[in-house]
This record gives C-alpha cells, structure tokens and sequence, in this order.
C-alpha cells in the first residue's frame, strides 16, 4: 500500500483536531495533542495547529460541530494546510462528510499510526502485518475513495457504475485480506517453530509505551545493534538477543512499543510478534520517569498487557530517563499538597517502592546510571525462575556453591 506521508520532500503542513467528552479533564487534550503532534512530525509531517473542541458526544456526521468544522475550513484556506489530522478514530462516512467541506485529505489517528508503522516496516514479516491491518482499516472506508463520481454532471445512469466499483474493490480487498491471513498463518508457525527451536533458555522480555527507552536497553545488556531514536515506533520487528549476566545466559527480546488507543487491528495483525511477551518468563517494564503523563502510560501498558493475557507474570518496572527527570523545588513555607512537578527523584523512588508489588528500579541506559543494581537485579530474577524449573540443573551456579 502506499507510504505517501512522510516520502515527500517537503513537508506536508498538518492542523491536529481533537475534542473535550465529558470524561476527559481539560487539561488532557493538551497532552493527547502533544502526543498526536510527535506522531505527526514521526510521519514527516509539520504540525502548525490545533483546534479543540468540548462536545457531549462527537458529532456523528462530521465528529466535530459544523461552527467549528467552518472555523477550521477558514484557516485550512487560509495557511493552504495540506492534512487535517484528528486523535479519534473516524468512520467512512465522517472522513467523507469533513473532505467535502474542508476540500482537503482527512487522516484519523488509527490510519496515522498505520502509516508510521507502514513507514517503519523493515522486514517481509513486518511489512506483511502491517499490511493486513492496513486493509483491515480501509475496506470500511471505502466510499471515500469515490467521491469524483459525485463531481460528474447528471444522477441517473451515474449511480450503477460507482457502486460496481466500490464493489469490485472490496472483493479485491477482501481476497487480499484472505491472503495475507494465510500468509501470516505461515508466518506464525514459522515463528512458534523459531521461539520453541531456542532451548530452554529464561525468556525476558522488554514491554513499555513507545519512545521510553526499551532499544537503548537491549542495545546496552546485550551489546547489539537495535535501532533506537526519539521517535514513535523505531523498533516493529521483535528482535532476540542471547545475554548473558555473570555465569547465567538468558533471552532477551524487545518488542513494539505500546501506545493510547493503540489500533485494534494492529494487536491482531502483530501476533506473532506479541508472542515473544505472551511466551515470555520475566517482563521488563520499561516507564519514561521523565514523562509528565507516565502513570497514565503504565497504566495502558497494563490494559494492552491483559488484552494479549500477558498480565500476572513476573515483572520489575524499570524506571529509565532518570537523568532527563526534572522537579521544581517548593519553598520552605509552601504548605500547599505536593504535585508532579514538585515531587523530588527520591521522594518517588520511595513512593513507588511502597506501593508497588513488583521490584522497581531507577536508570539512566543513556549513560548507564544504577547499571550495575540493574543488571544484579535481572540476574536473581532469572536465576530464581531457572531454579524452579530446572532444580536439578545448577551447574550454571557452580560459583555460588563454591565455598
């Protein structure tokens, strides 16, 4: 399919649109924006600006109301923006309905994160689950995809040809569909014969929202070469790496990145790759401690967790960027109720300690601060589970018996 956001020399100008239900507190479409913005500037796109709307409900015609859909038309006009982009997923008909009043391409945030990944996709694997549920995504879209029919003068005689058509393409769609699936049935069993073909070994996997970090871990514990950059989404194919911590080898794998309102369609079509977390023995779970919103992002990490039945196994939260974490010092006679921006490094470390069951640790794998607790703290981990599956196999511990 094609990848036409972010292949363009120049940059498309982007407006992002996002709306305030009843459930959100204001203050979060801030935060979902900013996020939808680094998605944008991901694909290669430049956002310039954002227009927020509070609605009960979104409008089922146009998402958004027509007063605020004709304020956005005036500026699109006006900046000759090239995409609109909104944070919610939109059906056919809402896409079709805005393109015709504000004459430009339309994206909702589903089809953004699909192209990203479409962007990303390195391999035949990745490209091939990126491909499913890019078709997945579209065959209910597509009467968008006619709307030059309607251009054309006369109504009578004009209907019965754009109907053959759209007809025509989603059978094609649907027998693409049914291919791919078949294709992605081969794959899977390739990958469940790869997974059960590595040995015994403890398997560990890396798991966390997008852009926090997990690359730059595996590339330091196992001395690999896994892209990593700030960007969303660097890594969509699962790679494994054999590590090995004093005298105790282990696999390490890292996975796509966990993100809000992750597409359904891509958890499915990724199964494979999320195989490597269901199969896993220990999760790492990786946290940006620098983010101003990572409470909320360890709480869809644990969502999409028990989504794929992932949730219950061992974990320690691994809370990295600690060098990036910044706090603002309350003066000695503020009585006023501690927030996010003024709670110290150490009073969270405690914090989280107390009420957390799993381990927690505090890193910097930038510049590999706390590495060396880090690395003892996967160590006993991976030996305890070793031990109780294998409890007549210590001949890995032989140091720890020779005394």
């Amino acid at each position: 399919m094609a990848q036409n956001v972010s292949t363009a020399m120049v940059q498309e100008k982007v407006v992002l649109v996002g709306i305030i239900t009843a459930k959100d507190d204001d203050s979060r479409i801030d935060e979902y924006l900013d996020e939808l913005a680094f998605l944008v500037e991901t694909a290669g796109g430049l956002p310039l600006e954002r227009f927020k709307q509070k609605l009960a409900n979104p409008d089922p015609r146009t998402f958004i109301g027509s007063g605020k859909l004709n304020e956005v038309a005036a500026y699109v006009k006006a900046e000759k923006i090239d995409l609109i982009v909104f944070d919610d997923e939109l059906s056919g008909s809402q896409m079709k309905n805005i393109e015709k009043v504000l004459e430009i391409r339309v994206l909702d945030r589903t089809g953004l994160i699909l192209d990203i990944f479409a962007l990303r996709a390195r391999t035949a694997h990745a490209k091939t689950q990126v491909e499913l549920a890019q078709y997945e995504y579209l065959l209910p879209r597509l009467t968008r995809m006619w709307t030059h029919l309607e251009r054309q003068q006369g109504g009578i005689g004009m209907r019965g040809p754009g109907e053959t058509e759209i007809e025509t393409d989603r059978r094609i769609i649907r027998d693409k569909i049914a291919l791919l699936k078949k294709k992605m049935e081969l794959i899977d069993k390739q990958m469940s014969v790869q997974r059960k073909g590595r040995g015994n070994m403890i398997r560990v996997a890396l798991v966390g929202y997008t852009n926090v970090g997990k690359s730059t871990i595996m590339n330091q514990l196992a001395k690999a070469e896994v892209f990593a950059e700030n960007k969303l989404f660097a890594t969509l194919d699962t790679t494994v790496r054999k590590v090995v911590i004093e005298n105790l080898p282990f696999l390490l794998s890292d996975t796509v990145g966990f993100i809000r309102k992750l597409p359904h369609g891509l958890v499915e079509s990724f199964k494979s790759t999320l195989d490597e977390v269901r199969e896993a023995d220990l999760l790492l779970h990786v946290v940006d401690i620098s983010h101003s919103e990572f409470e909320e992002q360890i709480h869809i990490v644990n969502e999409t967790l028990n989504e794929i039945e992932s949730s219950g196994k061992p974990t320690i939260m691994v809370f990295n960027k600690v060098d990036a974490y910044t706090w603002i010092e309350k003066e000695e006679d503020d009585l006023s109720e501690a927030t996010k921006e003024n709670v110290t490094l150490e009073e969270l470390k405690n914090s989280w300690m107390a009420k957390n069951n799993d381990p927690a640790i505090f890193i910097s794998a930038k510049h590999k601060d706390n590495w060396d607790d880090f690395r003892n703290l996967i160590y006993e981990k991976v030996k305890a589970i070793h031990i109780k599956r294998y409890p007549y196999n210590d001949f890995l511990y032989q140091d720890d018996f020779e005394q």
